[in-house]
Order: structure tokens, then sequence, then C-alpha cells
């Protein structure tokens, strides 16, 4: 994560000591391995796939988005820490060992995190999950309602764009949600290998089919480095699952700070503070690049 604060300007929140203590942050995943950078601030986990009660990650793409959030860099004398690196995490699984899951407990493990959210100061969920799936790609999907649900309780809820650009209507579900942050990536004109497949333009561009403009804002996705699923070690992953616990890190700094603020409010602040790239709004971001707390 060395090359995104090269690309990303935040301030003086890390010279005054805003590193996201105390706010929760839920992600939504293949769970989450116990990386000495996490030490004692995972606070909570839920298995929706194999009912374990003891935290793990059986992929890994969970443990890398959990890193980019709030990995403290312990491992790496401090070289690859998270955005957050004194946020709590509350990992939350619902994909299984190959990435795949059923919206059934994507829903169920929304429905956890608004039940438990007072419990373990949860402010916000990351959901680097998305469907392509066109039977559910619209508003009234199962998936699209638990996410706005989530929100009108008042939890800030990030969600990637998916990785099915650059055509227009390329947004996967639930980042589809008009209510939501989507997120997007930056740098998607680099090349990466995703799944095996070398992809360029990959970023999901919108507008969504009800004519939303999406994504709202975009970070760098391409080529991250954060924690791996064995101990003390890092590895390099790409794509808007990338971008947006990037996102997810800079709100919980912001949280941090003006606690008070609403999901609605978190939402203006991303408009008032990005940055426009002079890039047509469908791929940037109906706001533009993140570049401050």
């Amino acid at each position: 994560m060395d090359q995104v604060k090269k690309q990303i300007h935040w301030g003086d929140a890390y010279s005054r000591g805003i590193t996201g203590r105390g706010v929760g942050v839920a992600v939504l995943d293949t769970g989450v391995y116990l990386h000495p950078d996490f030490r004692n601030r995972v606070t909570a986990f839920r298995d929706m796939v194999r009912g374990r009660i003891t935290p793990y990650d059986d992929n890994s793409h969970g443990t890398h988005v959990c890193g980019i959030i709030g990995g403290s860099g312990q491992a790496s004398g401090s070289r690859f820490q998270g955005m957050a690196p004194e946020c709590r995490l509350i990992g939350v699984k619902v994909l299984d060992k190959k990435g795949n899951g059923f919206a059934s407990d994507v829903l169920a493990g929304l429905r956890w995190v608004r039940e438990n959210r007072e419990r373990y100061g949860i402010r916000i969920i990351n959901i680097s999950v998305g469907s392509f799936n066109r039977n559910v790609m619209n508003e009234d999907s199962a998936l699209v309602r638990g996410v706005d649900a989530a929100w009108d309780d008042g939890l800030v809820m990030v969600i990637a764009a998916g990785n099915q650009g650059p055509k227009e209507m390329t947004i996967t579900t639930p980042g589809i949600s008009r209510k939501v942050i989507t997120v997007g990536s930056s740098d998607d004109d680099q090349a990466i290998t995703f799944m095996g497949n070398r992809m360029v333009d990959y970023s999901g561009r919108g507008p969504t089919a009800a004519c939303i403009q999406k994504p709202d804002i975009v970070a760098p996705g391409s080529r991250i480095i954060s924690c791996a699923n064995l101990q003390s070690r890092y590895q390099i992953k790409s794509g808007t699952s990338m971008s947006t616990p990037l996102v997810t890190g800079a709100i919980a700094l912001l949280l941090e700070k003006y606690p008070e603020m609403t999901n609605v409010e978190v939402k203006l602040r991303l408009r008032e503070r990005a940055v426009d790239l002079g890039l047509p709004h469908n791929q940037q971001g109906a706001y533009g690049n993140i570049v401050s707390s």
C-alpha cells in the first residue's frame, strides 16, 4: 500500500493522530485471517458459510481487503500500512474458499451487522463483492434492498463497482443502489491479471439501468499490496475490490474526527473534497478521485 500513498493526499490526519481509532468496520467477504497487522483489533467474527467461530480466511481476499482498511504494518516495519491502522475490524464471512457465494448469505451477514452494530461500534460496512447476473440488476433485487436497509439504519455502505468494464451499465449489484457509496478504480488503465485473465479498463461503469450516475467515487485498485492469509506475509491483488477499502479506510479516519457525522453527510463530504480527473463521470465517478479525509 506504500504506492497508494503516493497517489492520495490525506492532509495532516496521521500527523494529528487520526488513525480510525474506535471506528468499527464490518467487512463482508471471504473472512479474515488473524494477521499480525490486525493484532487485537478483529473484535468480532461471524461465519455465514460454515458456521465456524474462530476467524479464518480460506481464500485470502477478505484478509487483503481488511489490510487495506486497517492493517497496522507491524509485520513490514510499517511499510505496508492500511488507511486506518487503529480501526476495529469485524469480519463477516459470506463467500466460500473460491470467492463465490449466495445472496442469502450476504443478506444474513447484513442482518447480523445491523443487529450488532451498537455492540461492536460498527459505523461502516465494506462490500467488495458484486453480482453481474442480469436477474438481479435492478433496484428491487434482494441485495439492493438489503444494502438500502442498512443505509437507512445509518450505516455507511461502501461497495465495489465491479470489474466488468469498460462498457456502460456494468456496475455490479448491489453497487447499483442509488443510496450507497459505490467505488470504482482510478487506475484501471493499467493492465492487471484478474482470475487468470489479463484485463485493462476493467472498472465497472454507469449509468445504472435506472439512469443513476455511478460509480460515486474512484480510488487506486491496480496491484495493491496488502495482508495475505499467511503469517506475516503480504500479497498483491487488483480490482475495484481493492479500491473500495481505500475509501472505507478514509471514511474511518473521517468518522474518528467527526463521530457525529451521518452517512449522508459522509457521502456529501466525499463529493465536496474529491478532485475532478477530467474523465467521463461514468468512469471517474460522479464525484471524482478521493484525495482527502
